[in-house]
This record gives structure tokens, sequence and C-alpha cells, in this order.
């Protein structure tokens, strides 16, 4: 792919962007053809008139004339017979190539690492998955096609105007390296400009989501006045990247359409004089010129239109292949597959970072037994959520290693590691549909007598069977009709239908109400009984329960032990977090 960003057309880009085209060569060929139709159809008429004129109209042989009119009837049938199947089809094939295109960008999408996501803005990403495939479909729909229609046009139409009289051709010919050479100057300068406006529009769009997303907060602190200056801002970018495309058409079109007007002017002085006074030419020959030029002159504006909606549609691709050539994957070698684990967890010197030589895990060991519950405590950025995601692999450690029941988790299959882990997060993320949907993810091996039976063992049948439709209720976008306790409530269920080996609560009881809390407490026993289970929690009665405790430190383990092990130990961490944080709660 070439990051020349002079260059008017990618060549390679195109041609990659073809390939998609393959399973679709039968209708591919079938609208070439009726583009092909079209040129010859449209450049035929004109020249049928022209003989109608001069062999009928001249003579006044009127069943003649019949005769001319009826194939011009003929032939405006076919041409529109073309038409049709040329604009459905183009458009058929190019929805059907981004379908294809779309696909394939979001299951790339879904295999990135978390690393990925950290670094990349979600309203860039939402540009390339909607309205960035959508010019890509403009290509075949309004560009390639359209482009090769216009071409085709002119060559036929050139050489039916040789053939009828090279003298008033020559005059159409010497006006036309002009709009050329024109067209060349501003296709260089609308690919600029259109690239501009890809950017643009992705600023544009990233901003709107994150502040929509947001919209609580902005509010809370009052924001509104900063942040509505600072999309004006950016509304006023977008605006004059589109503003440049206006001006360039604003110049080009004035001038194809002034030489199309003077070259058609030239034509019939030129023309004239020979009928009247040279007879080089006859009056069907200039009436024939006259249909033509237009089909001559117009076909490079719309080469010119058509090649503005192409090269947007270039620069999209370019972009949407991009992320596409994106290698920022788990590395997803392993050959075992995870059927159930019996529990046994082992950090052996584990280092990791986030950004290169800024560790987070500095050389972390610790063992877990099978159907132990341990606890992770220690202060904000300790690496104890680190921990949990680099067992889950969504992140890849730097040095050490991390195994399960004795066999290093990169051995594994990615989907079945994870399929036998289940996490509760802090923060809740549900989607805009049903809380069977929610819970099962539309996973049909989970069906919804399982989920109520889960629920009810649970606790939490009764809760939601309160909502109106019970389990079919919608909870809207986020969760946003429930509350923290409540959503909080689905994800230990959904982690709980899954029956996981190893479960993960990452400080998945903090924030909720005390009802809540009360049910996800109940909630916890059941569902970490008889299976391993981490803990990160701030809540001392979760802490106190667990069969280890492991305290953490700037990524370091500095203890280990029971709840009363550790506070045995004097000026030790874990017994002065206790006292300044837990006993306040233990006395509440």
């Amino acid at each position: 792919m070439s990051n020349g960003k002079d260059v008017a057309f990618d060549v390679g880009l195109f041609k990659r962007l073809l390939k998609y085209i393959k399973p679709y060569r039968l209708v591919f060929v079938f609208t070439f053809l009726a583009v092909v139709g079209l040129s010859i159809f449209g450049a035929a008429r004109p020249y049928v008139l022209q003989q109608a004129i001069d062999n009928n109209i001249a003579t006044r042989d009127y069943d003649g004339f019949l005769y001319y009119m009826a194939i011009m009837v003929v032939l405006l049938f076919l041409e529109v017979v073309c038409n049709l199947v040329f604009i459905y089809y183009a458009s058929w094939l190019g929805q059907s190539v981004v379908r294809d295109i779309r696909v394939k960008l979001f299951n790339h999408i879904l295999s990135f690492k978390m690393k990925y996501y950290d670094n990349s803005s979600v309203g860039i990403l939402i540009t390339r998955a909607v309205s960035d495939m959508e010019r890509i479909a403009d290509i075949f729909g309004q560009g390639l096609f359209m482009i090769f229609s216009d071409i085709l046009k002119m060559l036929v139409v050139g050489s039916v105007m040789f053939f009828m009289n090279w003298r008033l051709s020559i005059i159409v010919i010497c006006t036309l390296p002009v709009v050329v050479f024109a067209t060349k100057i501003f296709q260089k300068y609308m690919k600029k400009a259109f690239e501009e406006v890809r950017t643009e529009v992705a600023k544009l769009n990233s901003f709107v989501q994150e502040r929509v997303t947001g919209m609580k907060i902005l509010q809370l602190f009052t924001r509104e006045e900063t942040e509505y200056e600072n999309f004006k801002t950016i509304n006023d970018r977008h605006k004059k990247a589109w503003l440049k495309t206006v001006w360039y058409n604003s110049i080009f079109f004035p001038i194809a359409e002034l030489l199309s007007s003077l070259t058609l002017g030239l034509v019939v002085w030129f023309g004239g004089l020979n009928v009247v006074l040279e007879q080089t030419a006859t009056v069907g020959d200039l009436t024939a010129f006259i249909m033509m030029i237009p089909m001559m002159f117009r076909p490079l504006n719309q080469i010119a239109n058509k090649f503005n909606t192409l090269q947007m549609g270039m620069v999209a691709a370019d972009r949407v292949f991009r992320v596409l050539d994106t290698r920022s994957n788990i590395d997803d070698k392993g050959d075992r597959v995870a059927a159930h684990f019996k529990g046994d967890l082992s950090f052996k010197a584990v280092q990791f970072s986030y950004v290169k030589d800024e560790a987070v895990l500095k050389g972390i060991s610790f063992d877990v037994k099978a159907g132990d519950t341990i606890a992770i405590v220690g202060a904000t950025g300790a690496g104890k959520s680190t921990v949990i995601n680099l067992l889950s692999r969504f992140y890849t450690i730097d040095s050490g290693e991390i195994s399960i029941d004795g066999v290093n988790i990169e051995s594994f299959t990615l989907s079945s590691l994870r399929g036998q882990i289940a996490i509760v997060l802090q923060d809740v993320f549900l989607f805009a549909d049903t809380i069977l949907n929610n819970i099962t993810l539309n996973n049909p091996e989970i069906t919804e007598a399982q989920v109520i039976d889960a629920a009810k063992q649970i606790g939490i049948h009764d809760f939601i069977m309160s909502l109106p439709n019970g389990y079919h209720y919608n909870v809207k976008e986020r969760g946003v009709m429930l509350s923290s306790g409540q959503r909080q409530l689905l994800s230990f269920l959904r982690a709980y239908v899954t029956n996981p080996s190893i479960l993960i609560l990452d400080e998945a009881t903090s924030s909720v109400d005390s009802y809540s809390e009360q049910l996800i407490q109940e909630a916890t026993d059941k569902i970490t009984e008889g299976r391993t289970s981490i803990v990160i929690a701030h809540r001392l009665a979760t802490i106190k329960k667990a069969d280890n405790i492991i305290v953490m430190d700037a990524g370091k383990i500095v203890e280990q032990g029971t709840h009363k092990e550790l506070l045995k130990k004097k000026d030790g961490y874990y017994r002065n977090l206790y006292e300044v944080q837990f006993m306040q709660e233990e006395v509440a």
C-alpha cells in the first residue's frame, strides 16, 4: 500500500480492493456488459438521427424516416434497460463487497488485544466500520463502473464523430487536452482534500461518541459550555475541510462547462459555414455533432465528479485496510482444549509492563490450590487488576510463567481458556437487550430454564421477576434502567451460568447499596463454593473469608497469609491497611 499522499490514485490499493470482487465475477461481467451496451446504444442514436435527416428529411422520404425513428425507439429502449441493469447491479456489487469487508474487519477487531483498545479511539473505529464502509460501496456503485462507462462512451462517441466528419471532429479533439489536464490537476488536489475530510469526520465522530457516553460527568461538573465550544471548533474544522472540496469543484466544473460551450459554438459556426459554402458537412452531421458534443464533455465532467467519489472511497479503503493490517492479536498458538480445570494456579516470577520499561508487575510469584479463595489487596496501582488481566490473557506477559493445573496457559487455545474463567467486574457492561440475552450473551447452549435455575440458586430470581417482563426486560443501553447494584447482581448471574472452573471478582462489591450488598454477598458465597476464586475487594467480609490473602504494593507481593496471620505482624502492610480502612468498616 502506498503511503505517498501526493499519488492521485493508488493502483496497489485498488488491486487489493478488486480481490473482493472474485466471489461475484458473474455479476461483475453482467454489469460490465451493461456498461458496454450503454456506450454503444447511446452513441448510435446521433448517428441514426444523422442518417434520418440526410437521407429522408432532406429528400422528403417520410416512409424511410419512420423506419429510422423505429430504430431510435429500439435503441432508446435498450439504453434504458442497460442503464437499469447497470445501476442496480453496480450498487448490489458494492454492497456485497462492503458486507464481506465489514465482516472481516469486525472479526479482526474482535481479536485485538486490550492494549490496542487502550490506545485507540472508539469513535474512529466506529467511523472505519460504518461510514468509511459506505464510501467503499460508492466505489462500485457510483465510481468504478461510472468512470469506465464515461470513458468508453467518450471513445465510442469520438470514433463515431471521426467516421461521420473528421473535420468537425478535430475542433472537438483540440479542446479535450485542456479538459484532461484540468481534470488531472483537480484529482490531485481533491485526494488531499478528501483525506482531510475523512480525518475530520473521524475526529468529529470520536468527540461526539465520547461526550454522549460521558454526558453524566459533563453535566455533573457543569462542563456543557466548555464542551459546546470545543464541539464548535471541531465542527468548524470539519466544515472547512468540506468547503475545500467545494472550492475545487466550483473552479473545475465551470471551466469544463465553458470549454464544452465554446466547442459547441465553434462546431456550429464552422459546421454551418461548411454546410452553406463548402458542402463538406451536412445538416445531419451538424445535428449529430450538436448531440454528441455534450456526450463527449459531460462524461469528462462526470469522470471528475465520479473520481471524487472514487477518491473518497479509496481514502476510506486505505483507512480500513490499515486497521485490517494492524497486528495486535494475542498469539493463539495453543493446541490444548481446556475442557475443565481442577483449579490449581501458579504465577512464577511474572513480570509485565503496559508501557515498555515501566514495569507494573515486578516478578511476582504465588500459588493457589484448587477450590481455594484468595484475596488480593493493595493500594490503587499496586497491580491487582493486572494479575487477572494476565490470567485471562488479555495481555501477554514480558517474562515468567502462568500455569493452570501445571500447564502453561499459553498452551491452551484462547477461547477454551477464557471459557473456563469467569470475571465479575466493578464496572458492569450491559448491552441494550433483554436480561436473558445479557446473561447468556446469545449462547445457544444456555437455556432460559438454566438461567432461571441459576438465578434461584444465587438468590436473585425474585429481583428479576419484580421487573416488567422479568427475564425479557430490556435494560436499554449500558443497563441504564437498572441501579448499579442490580447490574452487579446480573453480572454475578452471567458468570455463574457459564459454570466456570475459575472465578474472578474484581472489586465487585464496591459502591452498592446495603440491600444489594447483602444479595451480592450471598451470591458470592454461592458462586465461589467449590471452585478456585480470586477476589480483589475493599470489603472486609469478603477478605476475611479468603483462604489466603496476597498483599501487593508497587507491583510486588509484600505479604501473604490468612487474615489472622497477617494481623499478627507488627507494622505489617496489611495490618496498617486494616487499621486505617477495614477497622472503620468493622466498627460501623
